[in-house]
């Protein structure tokens, strides 16, 4: 199928549902969901519904809330409570599960207090063949749909379409929550979450006065040392910038041995759990 075709088969299936209640992330898969959603259904049949917790960014649910503005739909934004099951705490390789179980719950409990009869996620069709998504069969074993999946749209089609149309998250790179920056093993904590979110924040902060703009970013917890991750091509001039490591330890990592390492998706996948 093209992508022309794809997106005509989503918005299709879109149009057959009587409502729609988004789970709403700010990202471009999300994002695509929800403006696919009004094309089809019009802003009275769509809501979107941001889950905020301890592992969402501030500035992520900032981009969240403008672009529903954006598109005219109502924006609920409830409260999770992930970090009070053990498992999602416990940090294994199931942790999305558990986390997405609560997320998932939470809005179709919104989702249905508003009269909405479907709840959907972003998820697209390279994240179908993901051997590391447990928070999937969250949402499969919930009969949460998936627009994108459904519709054979990758991410590279989901981005295509995203500019054609005029979305300004088109081009935004991948934030997953500040929990996938925690090493496998390590206990999820609040105070854990806000020190990553911090060093980020400032290291991006001293990159920017650097004229080194970054696209990917993260600020991996190790337990005993930090790896803070930049683009490939900005990696040697980072890692040579004398403020990075105080900015990172002053952020809540006092003595942490810090490197600096290129970005790589999902790289906590292939390290070995802390113990």
């Amino acid at each position: 199928m093209t992508p022309d075709s794809k997106i005509t088969t989503l918005l299709d299936r879109l149009a057959a549902l009587p409502s729609l209640a988004v789970a709403f992330s700010g990202g471009a898969d999300s994002a695509l969901v929800l403006a696919a959603a009004v094309r089809a259904l019009g802003t009275g049949r769509v809501l979107a519904v941001t889950a905020v917790s301890d592992s969402l960014a501030a500035e992520e649910l900032d981009v969240a809330r403008r672009f529903a503005a954006s598109l005219g739909v109502r924006h609920p934004l409830p409260a999770t409570a992930e970090a009070a099951n053990p498992g999602y705490r416990a940090n294994g390789r199931d942790r999305c599960y558990f986390c997405k179980s609560e997320v998932l719950d939470v809005i179709g409990r919104v989702a249905a207090e508003h009269g909405f009869a479907h709840v959907a996620t972003g998820t697209n069709a390279d994240d179908a063949v993901d051997p590391f998504r447990p928070g999937i069969r969250a949402a499969d074993e919930r009969g949460v749909l998936a627009p994108l999946r459904d519709a054979g749209l990758t991410k590279a089609e989901v981005r295509r379409v995203s500019e054609a149309w005029g979305l300004v998250t088109w081009d935004k790179p991948a934030a997953p929550c500040l929990a996938s920056r925690v090493a496998y093993g390590l206990e999820v904590t609040p105070a854990r979450l806000h020190r990553i979110e911090t060093a980020e924040r400032a290291v991006r902060r001293l990159l920017a006065r650097a004229g080194l703009p970054v696209t990917d970013l993260r600020v991996r917890d190790l337990g005993d040392r930090v790896r803070v991750e930049v683009d490939a091509g900005l990696t040697p001039r980072a890692a040579g910038l004398p403020g990075l490591v105080p900015a990172v330890r002053e952020a809540g990592f006092p003595g942490a041995r810090v490197e600096v390492a290129a970005f790589r998706s999902g790289a906590l996948n292939i390290e070995p759990p802390r113990l």
